[in-house]
């Protein structure tokens, strides 16, 4: 490698140090070297054999391989005369996460299978800027989610002090309010900009029977004909993602719904003592569909909102095993809290699946997140959950994992539950994450090296003394039985370190498994962030692939990487 050095002070004295230039390494080297029959220099039929035999890639033709190497060389070499690559060449093409990334970036999933079968990207209170007390609520947030492929967009319905107008806004706190016409004249405007399939939007709708028929005048003249309006019948079962493409559902409760449960608000709630810990602080914040304001007679309210509710919701007002209790007819949206979810998982983990295979259910973060963290979400897509509500304004190791699971399918926002979540035994068994499996996939993954650091970040910002000393630490997350970590050696003193490390993971349930992939610097306190992301192991393509690393929010270094392998045994 051809070394320059970097100067740093320490006590007045001055520590060199070699700064090396990323270049091959030797594994690199000898699979050029066996591609091209050791000639100096790699031509189109090489290189198609190199992504067949070494990255698994399919019906790969010459001409195909022809044009992938054209496109890299314009950006490595752009004064190039011929269609081949140096070893040089070859290396930098395994940088292009365009080319070389480690998942796939187009939609491939089955998309024509009623909504209930996917997981749905699902944001909570998707206004909210901040926390869930003080912060602001602006359609700025609501853009970022739809942009990011955020499907589900949560807004809160309140009426306006002078009982006319209607606010979306957190209620019962000091959050500010925004304007409903604001809000869905700004998903209208950017609902499909980063996906074509369906948005849907759910209400917490405090509103009395006259804003509500605003709301359905506001509704239908703000979407038209992109709004999904059931027919007699289609509640029995949701349509597919592909009918519904381009198209913008409403979910929240009917009327008599909403009626039923203002009468029995008074009454004693079943599971009322899952919330028993919140009883304990002054109640600022608890989600809960049912605390409608004033609804006068639901008689009164006008037919068509009840029209342009595409996906009814109902609240659990009765036991738990009840209300997860499958029904004949109609098909329908429950939510839950997580604590909720917590105990149904425990006690009823069976039923959750049954509910799910024709059911939609969401789950939402408990109300003493005042600060907009989340959950871990496993739990709930273990049991089949579709609707795990986020937080998209923080950041966290939860988010990350959501942001892992959604990358899948295209990151359209929709990713097909696997099959054994959708299937029934003779006996009428469904899947139980409890219930040990034998191993069903084993993953390798090798951590070669890292580039970018140098680049991105300050000389001082790491370490102010010398150079970094990064080490990666990988995270499997899935079912009890396939959770696992491992962590490289530290590499001390480099801008861009070796590992050449190999990790096993044995994977009984490989479809819900993430791989979490952190990086950081080893320091005498607490070691810093380097760099993160998680990806789907579902969708992970075999062979040498760079991973783009993130920033803890999940932004995209500019340059920060690393080289891996990934193969399945």
């Amino acid at each position: 490698m051809a070394e320059t050095y970097e100067t740093y002070k320490v006590l007045g004295f001055k520590r060199k140090f070699k700064l090396t230039k990323l270049s091959p390494p030797q594994d690199v080297i000898d699979l050029f070297s066996l591609c091209t029959n050791k000639e100096l220099q790699m031509s189109p039929d090489h290189f198609r054999r190199f992504l067949i035999q070494f990255q698994g890639d399919k019906d790969v033709t010459v001409d195909y391989a022809k044009g992938i190497m054209e496109q890299a060389l314009h950006q490595l070499r752009p004064d190039f005369a011929m269609c081949c690559f140096t070893v040089d060449d070859f290396f930098n093409f395994l940088f292009l996460d365009e080319f070389n990334g480690p998942i796939n970036l187009e939609v491939h999933h089955d998309m024509t299978a009623p909504l209930q079968h996917y997981f749905i990207y699902t944001g909570h209170n998707s206004y909210l800027t901040g926390n869930q007390l003080i912060g602001g609520c602006s359609v700025k947030q609501i853009i970022k989610s739809l942009k990011k492929g955020v499907r589900v967009i949560e807004l809160d319905l309140w009426p306006t002090s002078s009982k006319e107008g209607i606010h979306v806004l957190h209620g019962g706190t000091m959050t500010t309010p925004v304007a409903l016409r604001t809000c869905f004249e700004s998903i209208k405007e950017h609902a499909f900009v980063k996906s074509p399939y369906p948005v849907i939007i759910t209400l917490e709708d405090h509103l009395t029977p006259n804003l509500q028929a605003k709301v359905a005048e506001m509704v239908t003249e703000i979407f038209e004909d992109t709004l999904y309006c059931p027919k007699a019948g289609d509640h029995n079962e949701f349509p597919s993602p592909e009918a519904l493409k381009y198209r913008v559902l409403l979910s929240t409760k009917t009327p008599k719904d909403q009626h039923r449960d203002r009468i029995n608000s008074n009454q004693d709630d079943n599971m009322s003592y899952l919330n028993h810990d919140l009883s304990q602080i002054p109640e600022i914040y608890f989600e809960d569909e049912n605390e409608d304001a004033a609804n006068e007679n639901p008689g009164e309210t006008t037919p068509p909102y009840v029209d342009i509710i595409g996906i009814p919701a109902t609240k659990a007002n009765k036991k738990l095993k009840k209300a997860l209790t499958v029904e004949s007819g109609k098909a329908n949206r429950l939510s839950l809290s997580e604590q909720t979810l917590e105990r149904a998982a425990s006690l009823y983990g069976a039923d959750l699946v049954r509910f799910t295979q024709k059911n939609i259910l969401r789950v939402y973060p408990k109300g003493t997140r005042v600060t907009s963290t989340n959950f871990k979400p496993l739990r709930a897509w273990m049991h089949g959950v579709q609707m795990v509500a986020f937080n998209m304004q923080g950041y966290g190791r939860s988010l990350w994992m959501m942001h892992g699971m959604f990358r899948s399918n295209g990151k359209c926002g929709y990713v097909k539950k696997p099959d054994f979540l959708m299937s029934v035994g003779p006996n009428n068994e469904v899947f139980q994450p409890k219930v040990p499996l034998g191993v069903k996939k084993t993953l390798k993954v090798r951590v070669y090296m890292g580039d970018g650091w140098h680049t991105d970040f300050d000389r001082t910002y790491f370490d102010k003394y010398s150079p970094p000393d990064f080490y990666t630490k990988l995270y499997m997350v899935g079912v009890p039985a396939d959770v696992r970590k491992e962590k490289t050696k530290v590499i001390n003193d480099v801008w861009t370190p070796i590992w050449n490390e190999e990790f096993t993971f044995p994977l009984t349930v490989p479809e819900l498994a993430l791989l979490k992939i952190v990086v950081r610097e080893h320091d005498t306190g607490k070691d810093d962030f380097a760099g993160q992301t998680c990806l789907p192991v579902s969708e992970l393509r075999t062979g040498i692939r760079v991973v783009r690393l993130r920033d803890k929010r999940g932004k995209k270094f500019k340059s920060v990487k690393l080289l891996m392998q990934f193969a399945f045994e």
